[in-house]
Formats: structure tokens, C-alpha cells, sequence
């Protein structure tokens, strides 16, 4: 604080910061690129360890025998879907009531704001059916949730199955201390919102429901599950849940040590751990599972039905039975004891699971990067902002020297009327709610008058509003009158550098791997942009760093990392897809992805793109 408060000291270095800004940016921005890819090497993360010492280990055998009475009650409930087109309710309720649970049933309707690109349905109406195992040892103010979806067609009967297995052998057990919830529930994730917001008394979504007749305890934690086969090779964990929220870590702890424990094949964004980390190859494979997991927090949907009960601060995850090439074969006994294990766990629990961490990434299931270690590579980036604002404060506050004109050295510049910095700030934040608000507005109209389809024509809407906001210099100069100063660009760029630190902070301290993404594509276009650079190569570099092309990126990359690359044409209507299901996702269940970029991440790109055509 010594150097700071002394006035000749802090010249000296704001002298410096100002005379190599170009150099330390560039090193920061290369060493946050450095840093984030150096968390993939093992010596750099840490080993995960269970933090929970009610779930630590125990000398008890988990038990489940009835795995191919599971499949056969699998292929039952199968028959009947089939037999009424649709959830089978009234089987549902007669078996769950058969094992001794009480049964209730939860009808849902909810309204889309335009077809969903699958099945181009604008009412989705359903059926959720749940049975309540009381706990006969605790006064029943806590409960567990075991979910799984009826999904259409011959999609994950086999978890419907083993979820009535499990209810069946759990009710002949009497060391249960919390109630435990049996969900099937009907149309995946709007379905299961519905049931948590008539679970909690909230109407959040403008979801249509039914109130619940039966209630247990207090949530404390949920598992999904998702089996599509009766051959498993491996489970996959998905964590990932809305708007990039993940649980704790102690729950995937808990998930792969019963993995181990029992021989069961494990695998989290569907890749196999390695132990050839020194090798080039085993870095590669943590560095691309790094990445799945930063692509998905990303994207802000929820990855499975976990990633609601995340909402309500109920610890979720899902797990997925994968059929692959592998040799390895895993049948529905082990899997219920994996799940009979897990529920035992949790059941042995005093509190909410909170000791672990809840801010983290996992290059593999035994090794996980904490916020600590992650932070500071988005530190690096933000400070290029910092340090390009700097530079313009102290270029603003200094005097103009002589020049032929007659401005003396020593005299104040011309400050820039707040007419000509004000108006690209409100165009810019106009168009953004014009993006946000329009598509879904006039895709009636949109309809009408051309031939597409109601999401096609949300789509395009937002694409041409997209497009169309890089028009707004010229809308600018027409609505300013006279031509804008030289200080007038440089406040302008003062006022976007500070806008962009703050939002992306707030957004990485929400969500991490969306801030970072931004950061990485936002920060160079908005360090470099100038009045003074070639117009036509540095628009070209600004539209290419553009949210829009962002998102495009993210795409072509993600199908790369899941080895399921698609050529130019197929991307692009990947990239359509992601933008409908963005705004579906926003509309549905609140996922805050869209209404970021187009009111704030969007107009901010819109006040550099201002700049570089400032007059």
C-alpha cells in the first residue's frame, strides 16, 4: 500500500503498466490460455477423497437380488407402454401399491412457446406417478428421490424396471431413516419440473399442475437413472446440471467408489480414466474430458433430470448405462446394489452434503480441478481489461501537447458530449431486447408471410436481429449530431472494457465455463479494437469473435471431442438447433444462457463493433 500511496511511486508505475500494456497483455493472455490447459495434467490437480464421513466406508454388503426379476418387470412395462401409447398409469399405480408404497399421481400440462424441433408439439400434457416409502426408524422429515423417465418408444423401460426392483427389495428393509420417493416420471425434464414445483409450492415456469396429494420429508439428495439396454458395458455420471450448477463433489466420490468396489466400469463424459497421465496421449485424454465437461457447464441446459433438483439445492446426479463396443458386461444385479449401496450411503447422512466441493472440474473421475486452481486462469484475461483501461484513463487525463490548431500544452481536451457516448450504449442495449423479446413475438407473423415452420422461423428472426445490429454505427452517426471526437471514442471504449470485467466476473462466479469461453473470444476483440485500424481485416476479426461465431465454434468443437465430427453443413444446423433449444430452455425452465447474451454479452460486443467504425 506504500507504493500506491506515495504520489511519485504510483506515477512511476502507472508510467510503466502504460508504456509495456501491449506486452503484459499479450503475456497474460497466453499464460491464462496456459493456465487452464495446464489443469488437465495430473501433477497439477487434486485426488478426489470422500469429505463426508457419514458416507465413508463401512463394512457392509450390499445386496441386491433381483436383477432379472427387474428386467422381466422391465419388458412388462414395456408390453403395457406400448399397449396405451404412452405412460401406463394405472399399471403403475396397481404395482407400486402391490409392493407396499404409497402411491400417488401428479397430472402436468404445460404450453411451449413454439414447437419443440423434435416432436413440433405446442401443448405437452402428461402423467407423473410416484410411490413414498416411509421410513419406520426417523421421524420422516428427510427423504431420497430415485427417478427415471418413461421416455417414448423402447427408450429406458430397463430403469423403469430396476427402479421397481429396487422399491420391492427396499421395503423389506427396516434400517431406512429417510423416506424414499420412487419417481416415474412422463416427458423427461418438463415432467420432472412439474413434480418439483408441486413438490415445493412454486410455480416458477407458468407450469400447469396438479397439486401433489402425498408429501415426505425434506429432499436431501436424488438420483437418475437411464438404462436403455439390458447389456450395459459401463455407467457414464452426468453432473451437469442448470445453468452450469454442479453437486457436490461428494456424490461422484460416493458414485465411483461403489464403481470400484463392485467392478463396475465407470466413465464420466463417456471416457474411461488412464493411467498413462506423463504420456502425450493420457494428457490428451484428460485435456478432452476437461473440455466436454467446460462445453456442457457452458451451455447452461441441464444434462439430465438431475440438473433441476440442482435448482432447489437438492444434491442430484444422473447415471446412464452405456452399450458399447466394450467387452466389459455389467447385468441389472450389479447395478441395483450399485444404486442399493449409494441410497444405504446417504441414507447414513445428519446433514445436507455441503464438507466438498460444489465449484469444481474433473479431467477424470479420481482427479478434480477446484476454484482455486481454475480462477486464476480467468484472472489473467480479465486483467487484459483492466490493464487497456487503464491505459485509456491515463491517456484521457493527459494534456493534449501544442499543435498548430493553438491547444497549448498543458490544456484540457475537448471532452466528448455525452450525447455521442450515451447513444451507442442505449442502441446497443435496444437491439439486444429486440433480440430477446422479438423472436418469439413474431414467429406468428414470420409464419404467414414466408414458408417456415414456427421454430424455423424464431430461428431465423434471431439471426436476422443478430445480424442486423451491425448496422448500429450507422444508426449512431444518424441520431448524433456532428462527428465524434477522438476522446469521444476512448471514453466509449473506457465505459466497455469496465462493462465487459464486470460481466464477465459475475458471470464466471455463476457459471465458470461460460465466462471463461467468453473471456477467450471477447477479450482479443475488445483489448485491440480501435478507430485507427484497417476497417475491413479488423470487422472480419470482430465478427469472427462474435458471440454468434462463439456459439458456432463451441459446436464444431464439442462433436470433435466426443469423436462424432460433422462436416460444415451439418454443423450449421447443429448451430440452428442449440439456438432453439437455447430460447426453449430459457422459456421452459429458466436457463439463463439466452437472456445473458442477448441482453448484456451482445450489446457489449455491439459497442466495441461501435468503435471500430467510430467517425
Amino acid at each position: 500500500m506504500g507504493l500506491l500511496s506515495d504520489p511519485n511511486r504510483r506515477k512511476a508505475i502507472t508510467s510503466l503498466l502504460t508504456r509495456l500494456n501491449t506486452p503484459i497483455c499479450v503475456v497474460c493472455y497466453l499464460a491464462g490460455i496456459a493456465w487452464f490447459m495446464g489443469l488437465a495434467f495430473e501433477p497439477f490437480t487434486l485426488r478426489t477423497y470422500m469429505s463426508e464421513n457419514a458416507m465413508g466406508s463401512t463394512m457392509v454388503e450390499e445386496r441386491f437380488p433381483s436383477g432379472e426379476r427387474a428386467l422381466a418387470t422391465a419388458r412388462e412395462f414395456a408390453a403395457h407402454k406400448k399397449k396405451v401409447g404412452g405412460m401406463p398409469v394405472d399399471w403403475l399405480v396397481k404395482t407400486m401399491r402391490a409392493q407396499g408404497l404409497e402411491v400417488f399421481t401428479q397430472s402436468f400440462s404445460r404450453n411451449l412457446p413454439f414447437p419443440d424441433e423434435s416432436k413440433e408439439r405446442f401443448v405437452v400434457r402428461g402423467t407423473n406417478v410416484y410411490g413414498i416409502l416411509r421410513a419406520p426408524r426417523a421421524p420422516r422429515t428427510e427423504a431420497l428421490v430415485l427417478s427415471a423417465p418413461c421416455s417414448p418408444g423402447n427408450s429406458n423401460n430397463q430403469a423403469v424396471g430396476l427402479l421397481l426392483g429396487l422399491a420391492q427389495y427396499f421395503r423389506s428393509q427396516i434400517y431406512w431413516a429417510k423416506d424414499i420417493i420412487f419417481l416415474v416420471n412422463e416427458h423427461d425434464l418438463i415432467g420432472v419440473q412439474a413434480w418439483l414445483e408441486g413438490y415445493h409450492h412454486t410455480n416458477i415456469t407458468g407450469m400447469g399442475y396438479t397439486p401433489l396429494q402425498g408429501r415426505a420429508g425434506s429432499i436431501q439428495a436424488a438420483l437418475s437413472l437411464e438404462l436403455n439396454s439390458d447389456v450395459v458395458t459401463s455407467l457414464d455420471l452426468v453432473l451437469e446440471g442448470l445453468n452450469g450448477q454442479l453437486p457436490n463433489l461428494d456424490l461422484a466420490n460416493l458414485f465411483h467408489a461403489f464403481c470400484q468396489k463392485l467392478g463396475i466400469l465407470c466413465t464420466i463424459q463417456g471416457k474411461l480414466q488412464r493411467s498413462d497421465w506423463d504420456t502425450v496421449e493420457g494428457y490428451t485424454h484428460s485435456a478432452q474430458t476437461m473440455l466436454l465437461m467446460v462445453l456442457k457447464q457452458a451451455s447452461g441446459r441441464p444434462w439430465g433430470e438431475h440438473g433441476l433438483f440442482l435448482r432447489y439445492h437438492i444434491e442430484a446426479a444422473s447415471i446412464r448405462g452405456v452399450n458399447s463396443f466394450r467387452q466389459y458386461k455389467t447385468d441389472a444385479t450389479s447395478i441395483g446394489r450399485l444404486f442399493e449401496g449409494m441410497v444405504r450411503k446417504l441414507n447414513n447422512l445428519l446433514e445436507r452434503l455441503h464438507q466438498s466441493y460444489f465449484f469444481y472440474l474433473m479431467p477424470s473421475l479420481t482427479r478434480f480441478v477446484s476454484i482455486g486452481y481454475y480462477m486464476p486462469a480467468f484472472g489473467l484475461l480479465t486483467t487484459i481489461l483492466l490493464l487497456r483501461a487503464l491505459d485509456l484513463w491515463v491517456h484521457l487525463g493527459t494534456p493534449t501537447p501544442v499543435t498548430e490548431d493553438g491547444v497549448g500544452e498543458g490544456e484540457s481536451p475537448s471532452s466528448p458530449g455525452l450525447l455521442s457516448v450515451l447513444t451507442p450504449v442505449v442502441i446497443s442495449h435496444l437491439t439486444g431486447v429486440a433480440l430477446y423479446t422479438l423472436p418469439v413475438l413474431s414467429q406468428e407473423m414470420a409464419v404467414e408471410h414466408f414458408p417456415v415452420s414456427e421454430t424455423e422461423a424464431v430461428v431465423l428472426t434471431a439471426i436476422a436481429i443478430y445480424t442486423a445490429g451491425l448496422a448500429l454505427p450507422h444508426n449512431t452517426h444518424r441520431l448524433i449530431s456532428g462527428e465524434g471526437t477522438e476522446q469521444g471514442w476512448r471514453v466509449l471504449k473506457l465505459v466497455a472494457l469496465l462493462y465487459l470485467a464486470v460481466l464477465l466476473g459475475c458471470t464466471a462466479l455463476i457459471n465458470f465455463s461460460l465466462g471463461f469461453i467468453l473471456a477467450v473470444t471477447l477479450v482479443p476483440a475488445a483489448a485491440c479494437v480501435t478507430p485507427h485500424v484497417p476497417k475491413a481485416l479488423s470487422a472480419v476479426a470482430m465478427v469472427l469473435l462474435s458471440p454468434g461465431c462463439t456459439i458456432l465454434y463451441c459446436v464444431f468443437l464439442f462433436q470433435e471431442l466426443q469423436e462424432v465430427p460433422v462436416s460444415l453443413a451439418e454443423g450449421w444446423m447443429l448451430f440452428l438447433s442449440v439456438i432453439s433449444q437455447g430460447i426453449l430452455d430459457h422459456a421452459l425452465y429458466g436457463s439463463l444462457v439466452y437472456p445473458l447474451l442477448a441482453l448484456l454479452v451482445y450489446p457489449c460486443w455491439l459497442l466495441f463493433w461501435n468503435i471500430l467504425f467510430w467517425k
